[in-house]
């Protein structure tokens, strides 16, 4: 299937898989730039939304109706073949025939599914970026992802941080380019080698 929307997806789980088959054994309760989270935190967190996707997408499931089954740790005793097998579920429901023309019923409300697809990619894309960092790899995102992810987040970044599950957002430098002003937006000092 050609969609732009399922490819920016795919890209942002594969630049995530990639990270997380790059994390080493010993690095999983490093640190993070997200606050009191360590490695294997963040992709628990990634994890359990990856396996929110069937249910709400292809089930037609309430988040009442799935309950606490996402809660706590999702990763277990080998938590890259978990994530492999929760990204590959969540690809494999936003692909189904039909699934960007549905709606789920969210936390804030219902939702078109393309528009949670999207949400996907931006959080695939920055967590990525504070996974590289927890681990010490590359940091570059790839520009067609940060783009999309600017895009995506730009209508309400300044909402998220009254949430609790983003930090204020920063002042960029001036001349920044896109990745920092993207990780600014979401309270992240990039610092120099981001771009």
């Amino acid at each position: 299937m050609d969609d732009p929307l399922l490819d920016r997806h795919g890209e942002a789980l594969d630049l995530f898989t990639d990270r997380v088959h790059a994390v080493g054994a010993d690095q999983w309760r490093a640190g993070t730039p997200c606050a009191e989270w360590s490695v294997r935190d963040l992709v628990n967190h990634l994890t359990s939304e990856q396996l929110w996707v069937p249910p709400l997408v292809s089930e037609g499931r309430t988040m009442a109706e799935v309950g606490d089954a996402f809660d706590g740790d999702v990763l277990g005793d080998d938590p890259v073949a978990t994530w492999d097998r929760a990204a590959a579920a969540a690809r494999a429901a936003f692909a189904e025939r039909g699934a960007l023309d549905r709606t789920v019923r969210l936390s804030y409300g219902v939702t078109p599914v393309a528009a949670y697809c999207s949400q996907m990619v931006l959080d695939a894309v920055v967590h990525t970026w504070d996974l590289s960092r927890g681990i010490g790899v590359n940091e570059r995102l790839p520009k067609p992802l940060v783009d999309f992810a600017l895009k995506e987040v730009e209508p309400y970044a300044g909402s998220l941080s009254g949430s609790g599950l983003f930090d204020s957002p920063l002042e960029p430098p001036p001349g920044a380019g896109a990745q920092t002003r993207l990780l600014a937006m979401l309270g992240r000092e990039s610092g120099p080698s981001a771009g």
